[in-house]
């Protein structure tokens, strides 16, 4: 999954960013508001972590701008303002959750992890699709019971198609989905993982559809 941290301050953002990245998610950092709403704006990120006090434009007016143009991704606020009428103006804003500074590193990664899981209409954190069974918080893949060792790229590719399940997938957006904005998406990378991981779980759980894309569980709903 790929998410968007828009901090100002440089240590935290870094923090923020490293901490993603071990939770398995793809991040790009804005360090303004006005980065930030061009990002959020132009890029298809599955969430989004954002500071109110930045520079430029504030945390407030970009999400305003967001939603007012129909961005509906997830937005989580990360403020060191704790008091309720702020929290309110930002939930009126269209923020979907809020952590006060100082705040857990994992904390984050849990509350985007939820964010993600609702907005894409699964409500547990084990998404289910048919034989396969993929543990959100704890990275653990299963096939008939039996675990299954991916590396973090590979999960990264499955967890996506989890989430998404029964729906074809394209290249395009599988790409935009599990890298950052830096990645080169011309590479044949995407299929030499989809391969591995076939191999892993079974080559008839991921369907290719000819010309259109990539599709989990073939013939069988994901549970909910």
């Amino acid at each position: 999954m790929r998410v968007l941290v828009v901090e100002d301050e440089p240590a935290l953002a870094l923090r923020l960013q490293k901490a993603l990245q071990a939770a398995d998610f793809a991040v790009d950092v804005a360090y303004d508001g006005e980065e930030g709403f061009h990002l959020g704006d132009t890029e298809p990120y599955d969430a989004i972590v954002l500071d109110l006090g930045l520079p430029k434009i504030d945390g407030i007016t970009v999400l305003r701008r967001w939603r007012q143009a129909g961005r509906t991704t997830p937005v989580l606020i990360l403020t060191a303002r704790g008091q309720w009428s702020e929290k309110m103006t930002g939930f009126d804003a269209g923020a979907d959750d809020y952590v006060t500074k100082p705040f857990e590193l994992d904390e984050i990664a849990y509350r985007l992890r939820a964010l993600i899981r609702r907005a894409s209409g699964h409500v547990s954190p084990e998404l289910v699709c048919g034989r396969l069974r993929l543990d959100t918080h704890s990275g653990r893949v299963t096939v008939d019971g039996q675990p299954v060792q991916l590396t973090a790229q590979e999960f990264r590719i499955l967890s996506y198609l989890a989430h998404h399940a029964g729906r074809v997938v394209s290249r395009t957006e599988m790409m935009e989905h599990v890298y950052d904005r830096h990645f080169d998406s011309d590479s044949n990378v995407l299929e030499v993982l989809l391969g591995r991981i076939r191999r892993k779980i079974g080559a008839d759980l991921i369907e290719t559809v000819r010309g259109q894309g990539y599709r989990l569980g073939a013939g069988a709903e994901p549970a909910r």
